[in-house]
């Protein structure tokens, strides 16, 4: 996924249906200078965790 989309996403009301490494994840914040994103999985909002966006896919 590109930076500019993984932005959309986190800022959209609508969930959006990401995975990363397979996993449904909710994007919370994406910091544009490191190219990070930082996630969570959808039944661990405890588990937070920065990944690279390119990691991050979206099904449509």
């Amino acid at each position: 996924m590109n930076k500019q989309r993984a932005k959309e996403i986190a800022a959209s009301p609508v969930m959006a249906n990401v995975t990363c490494d397979g996993i449904p994840v909710y994007i919370q914040h994406v910091d544009e200078e490191a190219d990070l994103a930082r996630i969570y999985p959808l039944d661990q909002p405890e588990n937070q965790m920065s990944v690279p966006v390119n990691s991050l896919i979206e099904h449509r």
